[in-house]
């Protein structure tokens, strides 16, 4: 039962979205119009500059995307949704929504840089499993956030002020496990990196889940 009302609510997010296309398509011209411009000033840059522009790309991208999960909900809207869905399952559904969404705008995106800036992934694989994890982790950090912002009148600077930090230090260890991706030589630590962005993951989905319910109420 508790599966199928999350399963219900992302379905409602995804027939939203098809029908209106807005939040999809804006971000994927985003993401075509930095990378086209990236090409037309550097063409094909070096690996490690490659890297970093693809991260920086994935961190707007991720903004644009899932900052709007709880701040395009209006307050009655809301309040509906409250008389019939438990707040947990409520979150994870929108956790679940977000992370579908970035994983399809992440590999369009790589599939864009690949294309245009050149293909620098000597491990296909590894990269493209970097990069679902890093869409997975920046969906559950904006989406926990947006749920914050939310509940504090639509203040969508208290969730990049909040946002920052820890964004910061995902992007650095992303950065870090993709160089393993984008060269010959495995990098030591690089299991550790995964361990920790794993944790850090599940660390935030807990403070969600416990947090969000006294949210709700307010």
């Amino acid at each position: 039962m508790a599966l199928n009302t999350v399963l219900a609510l992302i379905k409602k997010d995804i027939l939203l979205e098809w029908r209106q296309k807005h939040t999809f398509f804006s971000v994927l011209l985003y993401v075509s119009c930095t990378v086209f411009v990236i090409y037309m000033m550097a063409a094909q840059p070096e690996t490690k500059v490659w890297n970093a522009l693809f991260w920086i790309a994935e961190l707007f991208v991720t903004v644009n995307t899932v900052a709007k999960s709880f701040l395009q909900e209006n307050t009655a809207r809301n309040r509906y949704y409250f008389t019939i869905v438990p707040p947990v399952k409520y979150l994870l559904a929108k956790m679940i929504y977000s992370i579908i969404l970035m994983l399809v705008i992440s590999l369009l995106s790589l599939g864009l840089f690949n294309i245009l800036l050149g293909y620098k992934l000597l491990r296909p694989g590894m990269f493209i499993a970097v990069v679902c994890l890093g869409a997975s982790c920046l969906s559950v950090l904006f989406t926990f956030l947006s749920a914050i912002a939310a509940q504090a009148k639509q203040n969508a600077a208290l969730m990049a002020i909040m946002g920052f930090p820890i964004a910061i230090v995902m992007l650095m260890m992303l950065s870090k496990l993709a160089n393993a991706a984008l060269s010959n030589v495995l990098q030591e630590g690089w299991g550790t990196l995964i361990a920790v962005m794993a944790g850090m993951n599940f660390l935030i989905l807990g403070i969600g889940v416990i947090l969000f319910p006294f949210l709700w109420k307010e």
